[in-house]
């Protein structure tokens, strides 16, 4: 009988060579669903569940946001965060060219380069968070000084 090998992102990867604790779950999603389907489909507390954004602004340089699912990104704050004019959502397509992850499966961990990382504040209050684990259909849980450490990311308030 063979052992079946498990199935490592890069961001598992990355978790593992810091020696940080986390839990994963794989989940059935053959394409994108949205956060609260996915945190609904695993029965996890939405508050917990977080998204992971990626801006470009007006310098040209991309930026990563992690805010929770159910709330929306504050351009004004974020791009005040970054030191940065302003800045727009990446386009879709240039997702997978820019951080080597998939819509559904991005994480700020293990991105093709070290983008400047933000994690919204109320990550700071939770024991735990749940994050996407580098593909659609993995979400990896772990403390979110934990991600802050593994993604060189900082706390701020980015949402509205």
């Amino acid at each position: 009988m063979t052992k079946q090998k498990e199935i490592k992102t890069n961001a598992m990867r990355i978790l593992d060579k810091l020696k940080i604790e986390y839990k994963h779950q794989f989940y059935e999603s053959p394409t994108f669903v949205s956060g609260l389907a996915t945190a609904n489909q695993l029965n996890l507390p939405p508050e917990f569940v977080y998204k992971t954004l990626v801006t470009e602004g007006k310098s040209k340089n991309y930026f990563v946001f992690v805010i929770p699912i159910a709330e929306e990104l504050d351009m004004k704050k974020a791009a005040r965060a970054v030191g940065e004019k302003s800045i727009a959502m990446l386009h879709l397509n240039d997702l997978t060219p820019v951080t080597g992850y998939v819509r559904g499966g991005c994480t700020a961990i293990g991105m093709k380069k070290q983008y400047q990382t933000v994690i919204n504040d109320t990550a700071k209050t939770l024991d735990k968070i749940y994050i996407s684990g580098g593909k659609v259909g993995l979400q990896l849980e772990l403390k979110p000084d934990d991600l802050c450490k593994a993604a060189q990311a900082f706390y701020e308030d980015i949402i509205m």
